[in-house]
């Protein structure tokens, strides 16, 4: 198995985004993206505050295949067969265009449901609270039959 852990290690099991593509096509999962870039610094704070938050991890290594992602990269992403390049005058890469709907701004959480959906954008940085619902709507597969705020307004928050 790629890059395994137990799901009660202390860090969140990041994957690049070749193995999280794999992984979901063998055992599907949400993939969840952390769209950062080397000088944000509300990107490093959610690292050490929601990143590292125990239930949060624990949570993300059981219902997600995580990929951190620097948006600025210059080297080319694969995926879903597809290759975008860095993107001169956005001073971005293509994949993180993509990922967003054009809408840049870091860090940004993403969610691909399943191979072949669109990904789901949440821009800016979350407290481990704030992530909760979000991560929640798709691993628990709430996504499909519900609604964002009927899930959000009947879920019980433990984070």
């Amino acid at each position: 198995m790629l890059n395994a852990q137990k799901t009660t290690d202390k860090d969140i099991r990041w994957m690049s985004l070749q193995e999280a593509e794999q992984a979901a096509k063998t055992a599907p999962r949400p993939v969840l993206i952390d769209l950062y870039t080397d000088w944000c610094g509300w990107c490093k704070v959610m690292d050490k505050r929601t990143y590292k938050n125990p239930k949060v991890v624990q949570y993300l290594n059981q219902h997600f295949y995580a990929v951190k992602l620097n948006a600025e990269a210059k080297t080319p992403y694969q995926w879903m067969g597809k290759t975008f390049e860095f993107n001169p005058q956005y001073r971005t890469n293509d994949f993180a265009i993509y990922l967003t709907g054009g809408q840049l701004s870091y860090p940004s959480t993403v969610i691909i449901p399943a191979p072949g959906e669109a990904p789901q954008a949440v821009a800016g940085f979350m407290m481990p609270k704030e992530l909760e619902p979000f991560v929640k709507y798709f691993g628990d597969k709430a996504y499909p039959n519900t609604p964002f705020p009927v899930f959000h307004k009947q879920l019980k928050t433990k984070w």
